[in-house]
């Protein structure tokens, strides 16, 4: 059921304001993520402030890439770099394929660990552990800190208060060369979780009842902040499973706060490191640790940052965790979750269970498994494969006898690492079979064969049901102490902030970026125009295809005459001073340049004579793409919805336009100025201005120098 929304007392919200007189110098008000971002950012004009939207120029803390290492270090290689600029900033950890044994991918693991140490890089073996388990471990994420990865599930990081976010590969390499790379500090939302949960219910329920309850892209692509009287009684464990899942739910960041719970954890923490080391009256105290420390806990407690009263959020969601039971997603579905005593009554069998990946195979996980097995067998027809997070997290579980309960039941082990998780190794779901498991994604085919039913829960629900034999609650689990079962209680509003929104600062451009972009206007009404469309998958792998057939074919799946068409209109085009860039401007809906990660759909488009797509909203992986060869993506959902009603048949969009043209040309002249965001449009009706966000300094650099690596090029000279 949805909670009616909250609303602010207008009372309370006036003397706030009155109190906020008495400040000398007024500040705008920013959320905790804003304020981390800011921090990491670089060559940010005076007196700016980051906010949602902005472009900035990042310098993280840390970048970690793990087996995808190799690539980069080819991309490194091919854009003439030799040296890695902050080699403390850089780490390697080897996790996805730890049980392929061949030549191949032992020389693979080999060459990345000499290039580690060739360059002084931090780096993390096969067996060691999944690399965001290890990061967590080894204080590479810290509280209030900004660091990245070449994997989707640097949200991860959140649980312990850093701002953690996926990069792509390129980006990887210009951190390794630069120190720096470009980001667009997503929309905020905050997400307030209310109540307590009931015994036996976990992070794990949680964050599969926010993906099956919110599953209308309310947070895709955002930076999710949670707030609320309910996180106080989640463990740090519970934290790093919810925020490793905010990939799934669609975001970019998740971040919980600093708060009693997670100080007492690096307290935990720091006791643990100082205990690998020998230290007596005779022997001198060892070094302390570079990231977990005593003078770094002490910082963090005398400053610990919070959100501003008056911080914007594009949302506020809220979730009432005590009308929460146990969850179950899917099957082949993470947008799919339902209450576990409903799906028990069917009796679903099942013929393996995991207890793997860096979601939920921690030793609170681990311990949670053992407890539902010990003195019990895993059920005949079923296999039960666990692997720990990491090689401490193992360590620690043997200690206290939670391992050897999980063998002694019939589980069978794996190494330390992604394994099934990712689809790679031992025990991957074979067609017709039903698998549990304890991981992040149940998306079809992800755990082995398309034609085979993957459902994700928490470790004692997954345990349970290895034992049983099908997808069931453990024996421990008292129905009386749970809520009724049913769908938990939430609700949503838009537009949480009791500020008025803050208006975008005219910015000096970079040297050499147009003052204006200017042409013709093509109009594409569809939305989710995916990067097949825009760039066939057919000359994807043609390594030798040249930037003119590029141009040649773009939107051919799409409209087969569209590249014709803007080739006939290029010639016309021209510009009234060198501070405007001609082109083709095209328009389209929403979810631009979804799919796949090709950088061609972007290169296809530049090189066909667009410099400038505007688009209601954009796939995050094609603006990253597009920013990185220079095509410029700007969001101007206004703009969108009029030429949809005028133009589009039936004034919807996804069937043409009105005469049944895929691409509408309707002859408009079309001006974006990147000095303030105005949009001139004008036609035979007149003409009609809207507003748009502009691109910041750091995009405007990377369009100089002609993309990513023309930024690393001028950087390393």
């Amino acid at each position: 059921m949805r909670l009616p929304p909250r609303i602010p007392s207008r009372v309370y919200l006036q003397t706030a304001r009155f109190f906020a007189t008495s400040v000398p110098t007024p500040r705008i008000p920013q959320t905790i993520i804003e304020k981390v971002v800011q921090k990491y950012s670089v060559g940010l004009p005076d007196g700016k402030v980051v906010k949602a939207g902005d472009y900035v120029m990042i310098r993280p803390e840390h970048v970690m890439t793990h087996d995808n290492t190799g690539p980069v270090i080819s991309k490194f290689k091919s854009i003439g770099a030799k040296k890695i600029v902050d080699p403390r900033q850089t780490v390697f950890t080897l996790d996805h394929d730890v049980q392929n044994k061949s030549d191949k991918n032992l020389a693979k693991y080999a060459n990345i660990e000499a290039f580690a140490r060739a360059h002084g890089i931090d780096f993390y073996p096969a067996g060691r552990g999944i690399g965001h388990q290890v990061l967590v471990e080894e204080g590479y994420t810290f509280p209030h800190t900004l660091t990245v990865a070449s994997d989707s599930h640097s949200n991860m990081y959140g649980g312990v208060a850093c701002v953690g976010t996926p990069i792509v590969r390129t980006d990887a390499a210009a951190l390794w060369a630069t120190g720096k790379t470009w980001w667009q500090v997503p929309r905020m939302v905050k997400v307030e979780l209310r109540g307590k949960l009931a015994p036996g219910v976990t992070g794990k329920d949680v964050i599969v009842a926010l993906c099956g309850s919110f599953n209308n892209d309310e947070v895709l692509n955002a930076a999710i902040e949670f707030t609320g009287e309910g996180i106080s009684a989640l463990s740090v464990d519970d934290r790093l499973t919810i925020s490793n899942m905010t990939t799934e739910w669609g975001a970019l960041v998740g971040v919980f706060p600093v708060d009693d719970t997670l100080l007492g954890w690096y307290e935990s923490a720091l006791v643990k490191l100082e205990r690998r080391t020998f230290a007596s009256e005779s022997i001198p105290p060892p070094p302390e640790h570079p990231r977990i420390n005593r003078r770094r806990l002490d910082a963090l407690r005398a400053t610990n940052l919070t959100s501003d009263l008056g911080a914007q959020y594009s949302s506020h969601l809220i979730f009432d965790l005590s009308t929460l039971v146990p969850h179950v997603s899917g099957p082949n579905s993470v947008k799919v979750s339902t209450p576990l005593p409903k799906l028990e009554s069917q009796k679903i069998a099942i013929q393996k269970a995991y207890l793997v990946s860096c979601t939920n195979s921690r030793v609170s996980d681990i311990a949670a498994a053992a407890s539902v097995v010990e003195g019990k067998k895993v059920a005949e027809g079923v296999e039960f494969y666990v692997a720990a997070a990491s090689s401490l997290v193992q360590a620690e579980a043997e200690k206290l006898g939670h391992w050897d309960k999980l063998i002694a039941a019939g589980a069978k082990v794996l190494p330390a690492g992604c394994g099934p998780c990712i689809g790679l190794g031992t025990g991957l779901l074979e067609e017709g079979e039903t698998g549990i498991s304890a991981t992040n994604r149940n998306y079809k085919g992800r755990m082995g064969h398309p034609k085979a039913q993957a459902y994700l829960a928490s470790p004692a629900v997954v345990a349970a049901s290895a034992v049983k034999g099908f997808i069931c609650s453990p024996t421990s689990l008292d129905a009386t102490s749970l809520p009724p079962t049913g769908t938990p209680a939430f609700s949503i509003s838009s537009g949480s902030s009791d500020a008025a929104e803050v208006p975008q600062a005219e910015e000096p451009l970079f040297p050499g970026f147009p003052a204006a972009f200017s042409g013709r206007m093509l109009f594409a009404p569809q939305d989710n125009l995916n990067t097949d469309a825009l760039y066939p998958g057919k000359y994807t792998y043609q390594d030798d295809i040249t930037l003119e057939r590029q141009a040649q074919v773009v939107m051919e799946n799409y409209d087969t005459s569209f590249a014709g068409h803007v080739a006939t209109i290029l010639p016309s085009l021209s510009a009234s001073d060198e501070s405007i860039k001609p082109g083709v401007v095209l328009v389209s809906g929403y979810n631009f340049g979804t799919g796949s990660s090709r950088e061609q759909a972007a290169t296809a488009l530049k090189a066909a004579g667009i410099p400038l797509v505007i688009a209601g909203s954009f796939g995050d992986i094609f603006k990253r793409n597009a920013i990185n060869n220079g095509l410029v993506c700007l969001e101007c959902p206004e703009l969108v919805a009029d030429l949809t009603a005028t133009y589009a048949k039936g004034g919807a969009r996804g069937a043409g336009g009105c005469e049944g043209e895929l691409t509408v040309d309707k002859g408009h002249e079309i001006r974006v100025s990147m000095m303030d965001g105005s949009v001139a449009l004008r036609g035979s009706e007149g003409e009609k201005v809207y507003k748009v966000r502009t691109v910041g300094a750091s995009v405007q650099e990377l369009w100089v120098c002609g993309g990513l690596e023309g930024f690393i090029l001028k950087s390393i000279q």
